[in-house]
């Protein structure tokens, strides 16, 4: 199993930006696709972004050309920058693990493993 813990959220002003982070422990992060999922009260979780193992990456329309995935397999770390953020950004932030399970990447029942979840408030 692998333990999934984000950092980085908080308050933003719209235009302006945040880091988030999500460390793997308990197993190499590179086993793993991964990706961030957002949500806010009263909707399903949507798709955000996603790294393959090889470093592929996918995005939702809706952050493209604003946020950006990467990993660094020898810190276990996973990123997401999140620039020109939105005050429809706000959300909080989940990252999850792929082991392979079969399914659209943008779907959640792809992810076996998630992390507690990090708030994102960006102000207008």
């Amino acid at each position: 199993q692998v333990q999934l813990v984000e950092s980085g959220g908080g308050l933003a002003q719209a235009g302006g930006f945040l880091r988030l982070s999500c460390a793997a422990s308990g197993r190499p992060l590179s086993s793993y696709a991964m990706a961030w999922f957002r949500q806010t009260p009263g909707k399903e979780r949507e798709f955000v972004a996603r790294i393959s193992r090889s470093g592929i990456t996918y995005y939702a329309d809706s952050v493209k050309g604003r946020f950006t995935i990467s990993r660094d397999n020898a810190k276990n770390t996973v990123y997401l920058q999140m620039n020109s953020l939105k005050p429809e950004d706000t959300a909080v932030y989940y990252c999850a693990a792929d082991s392979g399970v079969l399914g659209s990447y943008y779907n959640t029942r792809k992810y076996d493993y998630w992390g507690q979840g990090t708030q994102v408030t960006v102000s207008s």
